[in-house]
């Protein structure tokens, strides 16, 4: 780069990026893409129906417009292509429980030199334990499974298969996905209790419920009940630390049949550690949330799975919305 060309338009982007973040937040938090839906709508109409002031209301409405997530005409305002399938609530495609995931992040990103300087979790709720951040944190996996799962299912074979263990699985988005393909293929979710009851009713919804069950379980400090012959691993690592990652995967390979199939998917990094972008910003993400949490590199993972036993490792190679990959291998 050039003298003239240097300049310091990218520092004050990537500064008040944030500005447009909290927009998308508060137009998901007030469901505005939702009340829109298919019609158009004056902000005056917009602000009754939020029983919001006025002068507010357009000013958000006119900034989601500059954004491409609204199209104003007349002084009316519809949804885009992309704001009406994604941010739509009923459509399959919804990211809305994501985006308000992100939102009840954002109070601890804030504080994050505060974490890097004394290496500790600065977060104050957790997920699980708090009823709506643990709705928008299951919720929000589910969206962004629904829309990577056909992605990424067709991408990996298990013909043959009998019984799959979805480890942490959450709301069973892609136990189902796996077993609308295979259908010799039945699945087990384990992952803590207060996700049965969401996971469940998706479940249910998709009429898995003979093919699909749930147990009750903390990974981390159970041993895993059951032989299965393909185990899927779906961002699980990542919230551990190395030694209770190999703590895990050691489990999970005494439950499996010979010849199993073992899957790890997750954000994972370049053996440099320095990319992709969005895993080594997730390792911050950890950083902020958890005590030893991390993005894991290729090498980690496969000397992980290697020190467990798992052989013939190999990459598994997928279009990802968030630079998520898979390394599989065999017991």
């Amino acid at each position: 780069m050039s003298r003239q060309e240097l300049n310091p338009g990218k520092i004050l982007q990537i500064s008040g990026n944030y500005w447009e973040t909290c927009t998308l937040h508060a137009g998901v938090k007030l469901d505005i893409f939702s009340i829109l839906g298919s019609e158009s709508m004056s902000g005056e109409e917009m602000a009754k129906k939020l029983k919001s002031d006025i002068r507010g209301t357009i000013m958000l409405l006119n900034a989601l417009s500059a954004m491409d997530f609204l199209e104003k005409k007349d002084n009316k305002y519809s949804n885009t292509t992309l704001s009406f399938v994604f941010l739509v609530k009923g459509s399959s495609k919804y990211v809305g429980h994501i985006v308000m995931h992100h939102h009840h992040l954002v109070e601890s990103w804030n504080r994050l030199d505060q974490a890097v300087m004394y290496g500790r979790p600065v977060r104050d709720k957790v997920s699980h334990f708090e009823k709506e951040h643990r709705e928008s944190f299951l919720m929000g996996m589910f969206n962004l499974a629904m829309n990577l799962a056909p992605l990424l299912v067709p991408k990996i074979d298990l013909s043959g298969r009998r019984h799959l263990l979805d480890l942490g699985g959450g709301p069973g988005t892609y136990a189902i996905h796996f077993c609308m393909k295979y259908p010799d293929l039945k699945a087990t979710i384990f992952d803590l209790p207060t996700t049965r009851l969401v996971a469940e009713k998706i479940i249910n919804s998709f009429d898995m419920a003979e093919r699909i069950n749930f147990i009750d379980g903390d990974y981390t400090a159970k041993d895993i009940k059951g032989k299965y012959d393909v185990v899927w691993m779906s961002h699980i690592l990542h919230g551990e630390s190395p030694e209770d990652c190999q703590k895990i995967i050691g489990k999970i390979v005494s439950a499996m049949e010979p010849g199993g199939m073992i899957l790890v998917h997750d954000f994972i990094l370049e053996n440099s550690m320095d990319s992709p972008l969005f895993p080594a910003l997730f390792s911050l993400n950890m950083l902020l949330g958890t005590s030893s949490g991390q993005s894991y590199s290729k090498r980690q993972i496969k000397d992980m799975l290697t020190k467990a036993g798992v052989i013939k490792l190999h990459r598994i190679d997928f279009e990802s919305m968030n630079d998520s990959s898979i390394i599989a291998g065999f017991v």
